[in-house]
């Protein structure tokens, strides 16, 4: 950040009082600039057997395998910001029937939600940022076609816990890729 959002001074990056960690202040106005995490809100859709994957028609990872999620607009909650992803990325309906997986990727400052979610009908399509969308069981999943490592890590988890019978709420934190 170089400017000031509120009066458009140039901003310092310093400690300000009271705080531990360097933000951009502005010396003219006073304001400090704080930057959070983004949060990445989506689904993990079932049908019968099957999970709901987007291969994605957008960078990064574009022509990837993902679950419909995106990032959370100002405004929705958590819960309406995943389904509004899966309308976006697959033109499905869904009930959300549990928050799932919450993954801190602190190296680029995300956090991803996924809800385990119902698909309601077989309507769905791709979306202006989906290539395809198809339903999946788990021996069909192109693993090493998942453009990212959470979405693995869910899916991963909810086939283990399908095979058990019974679901949990998970949180994980990716460390930086090797490399």
């Amino acid at each position: 950040m170089k400017y000031c959002a509120h009066c458009g001074s140039e901003v310092e990056l310093r400690v300000p009082a009271g705080d531990n960690r360097p933000r951009h202040v502005c010396p003219a106005c006073g304001s400090i600039h704080y930057q959070n995490p983004r949060m990445v809100v989506g689904t993990l859709p079932v049908w019968e057997d099957k999970v709901m994957l987007c291969r994605r028609a957008i960078e990064p990872r574009h022509g990837y395998w993902t679950l419909p999620a995106g990032f959370m607009e100002n405004g929705e909650s958590a819960a309406e910001g995943a389904m509004r992803e899966t309308r976006e990325e697959a033109c499905a309906r869904v009930e959300l029937l549990a928050p799932y997986t919450m993954v801190s990727v602190p190296f680029i400052d995300q956090i991803h939600l996924l809800f385990r979610a119902r698909l309601l009908d077989l309507d769905f399509a791709p979306g202006t940022e989906s290539l395809e969308v198809k339903l999946f069981d788990e021996a069909d999943i192109p693993w090493d076609e998942l453009a990212f490592r959470s979405v693995s890590l869910t899916l991963r988890t909810f086939f283990e816990e399908r095979r058990q019978g019974s679901f949990g709420v998970h949180h994980f934190t990716l460390p930086a890729a090797a490399g």
